[in-house]
């Protein structure tokens, strides 16, 4: 049971911190950091999010996130600067959460939760993509919105009831991985409309352009011939 109870917790943290990572270390500091909860030894490696430090700094990356995530095409732009860090951050959560294991188990740990934050990141990220092809901004609002509901809702999961965070987390990767190719299928789809339409646009310019350059060349060549016939 503490070993399910290790592993829904750190796969809990990575999974969120594909979503928002700031706001994951953020709340977990805070826990830890007024001892909210009373964690098992296994756990103690946590601790280290609560000291201030490491809350404030995860605090104010939360507030630049909060503001950045909800403008168009901006969240996308932050998407694509965390593809990197996201991961990255959810594989040393997990670690720190999985405690004292042996070295092949924490490198086997350390790629599974690098490939679940990489996964619900990719979701986020495509699903942003979608999200900015429509004008207006409210749909961005509302996931970011659902998204931050989301990582409060499923800390408190990893942390009050970690076995069960655990098989939840299982099923909602599965059903992430079975969507993700069609979200991006839709994209490449998506960006090919866009991609044809700027075409014929250019196209239709280049047209009109010529037609205007027929019409003054037949224009000169009538004024040419005015002149030089005979009065």
């Amino acid at each position: 049971m503490h070993i399910l109870e290790q592993l829904g917790l750190a796969l809990g943290l990575a999974s969120l911190a594909g979503l928002n990572l700031y706001l994951t270390v953020f709340l977990s500091g805070i826990l830890m950091h007024f001892n909210l909860l009373h964690l098992a030894d296994q756990h103690h490696e946590l601790a280290v999010l609560g000291h201030p430090w490491v809350i404030g700094v995860a605090g104010v990356l939360y507030l630049v996130e909060f503001f950045a995530d909800k403008v168009p095409w901006v969240d996308s732009l932050w998407d694509t600067v965390h593809t990197l860090i996201r991961p990255a951050g959810g594989t040393l959560l997990a670690l720190q959460a999985l405690g004292d294991m042996s070295p092949e188990i924490q490198v086997i740990a350390g790629l599974l939760a690098g490939g679940a934050a990489l996964t619900t990141h990719a979701t986020k990220a495509g699903t942003r993509l979608l999200a900015n092809h429509s004008p207006e901004p409210v749909s961005n609002i509302a996931l970011s919105v659902g998204e931050d509901a989301a990582v409060v809702g499923g800390s408190a999961l990893a942390f009050l009831a970690p076995v069960a965070a655990f098989f939840i987390f299982v099923i909602a990767l599965v059903v992430l991985w079975l969507v993700l190719p069609r979200v991006w299928r839709v994209l490449r789809s998506s960006g090919r409309r866009i991609l044809t339409s700027e075409e014929w646009r250019r196209v239709s310019a280049f047209a009109a352009v010529r037609k205007l350059d027929l019409r003054f060349i037949a224009a000169s060549d009538a004024l040419s011939s005015h002149r030089n016939s005979p009065l």
